[in-house]
């Protein structure tokens, strides 16, 4: 079976990794080969960003790298969609899998549909039901157009479900995020050299990324996210993302940085040492809500609604209003003060997903 995997983001890369991982182990059984080339169409350029991930995760590396970055949201998906649709048509895989919500998600998604070949969706089925929003236009095409939809939690299949796409198009895998944990989470946690090198204590700062273009592209909203980080009760570690640095420098808000400890993009590794070791985070990213959730951290959530609601619902996870100063304060305060013995509940399955899902993939005979 030929299967092309789109990426282009750096939690695809790190979800990539756990189903690579799965096909390579299932080749050696010799029962069944998938020769799975991956596609990276460079949406994350930065070599922190994407290359780094590739080497350290060990997934194959990309046999197609587009280099599409820094442009619109439109002129990012066409210029995707024009060299997909060529490797596709030159290739002629048997499904292409696609993860998440970027653009990359979206334009492989258009792609493969017009070409008739198979989607497989990872990550299906998430909602904030918020439309103006661009990862919740690309997610939601992308479910409609897929032949199956892998569901991570019970909330994504309802919500499938409640589209009226087919049950058959839908199944409840898991999250492979749990399962990338699960691998390498030795290599995480027996790193202290990292932490020592900041002149960081463990449970002792609060870790933070800011990066979406409803919170960066605004400058009143820009400063009250920052002036909040400025007067944080716990140090801030924030690795900026260079779109968002690029932002803080335009609008002048760079003495809001001053106390905090600024990091470049980090490695998959360092930045979930940093998870793991920190008291509290807090993002505007989905991925890391999640992350914090799978790792028992509290959370706060820079944004008006999440599409991980089921987080929300335990406690380890609550929104800030993202133009208010103040109410990140005091998600900050709450979070801080979290009851050890909060119910913790298993929403993202056991680690396995990517057996479920490759498992799955055969069983469809493509």
């Amino acid at each position: 079976m030929d299967l092309f995997t789109i990426v282009g983001a750096r939690p695809q890369f790190v979800k990539a990794s756990a189903i690579s991982k799965e096909i390579i182990d299932l080749n050696r059984t010799k029962e069944f080969f998938i020769n799975e080339n991956i596609i990276h169409t460079g949406q994350h350029y930065d070599h922190k960003m994407s290359d780094s991930f590739f080497h350290e995760l060990q997934i194959p590396k990309p046999k197609f790298n587009l280099g599409i970055g820094g442009g619109s949201h439109g002129q990012n998906t066409g210029r995707m969609i024009e060299s997909i649709e060529k490797l596709l048509l030159e290739h002629k895989p048997n499904a292409v899998l696609l993860y998440g919500d970027t653009d990359s998600t979206l334009a492989g998604a258009i792609s493969a549909s017009k070409l008739n070949i198979p989607i497989l969706h990872i990550e299906a089925g998430l909602r904030s039901y918020n439309k103006s929003q661009p990862e919740e236009i690309n997610r939601v095409i992308t479910d409609y157009l897929s032949l199956k939809c892998y569901a991570p939690t019970d909330k994504a299949v309802q919500n499938l479900l409640k589209e009226n796409i087919h049950k058959d198009k839908i199944y409840r895998c898991g999250d492979v995020m749990a399962d990338a944990i699960r691998i390498f989470s030795k290599r995480i946690i027996n790193n202290d050299k990292f932490l020592s090198n900041l002149n960081l204590d463990k449970k002792e700062y609060a870790l933070a990324t800011i990066h979406r273009a409803e919170n960066t592209n605004n400058k009143n909203i820009l400063s009250e996210i920052f002036k909040a980080f400025s007067k944080s009760p716990i140090p801030i570690v924030l690795p900026l993302h260079p779109r968002t640095r690029k932002l803080l420098e335009k609008y002048k808000l760079n003495d809001f940085l001053k106390g905090m400890i600024i990091l470049d993009p980090l490695s998959f590794f360092d930045m979930m040492n940093l998870q793991i070791n920190s008291q509290l985070i807090i993002t505007d990213s989905g991925g890391i809500q999640k992350e914090a959730y799978i790792q028992s951290k509290p959370c706060i959530t820079i944004r008006t609604e999440t599409e991980w609601i089921e987080t929300l619902r335990t406690g380890w996870n609550i929104l800030a209003n993202p133009s208010n100063y103040q109410s990140i304060l005091d998600a900050i305060e709450t979070q801080m003060n979290l009851k050890k013995d909060l119910s913790h509940p298993d929403l993202y399955g056991n680690g396995f997903a990517a057996r479920e899902i490759i498992n799955n993939i055969i069983s469809l005979k493509l």
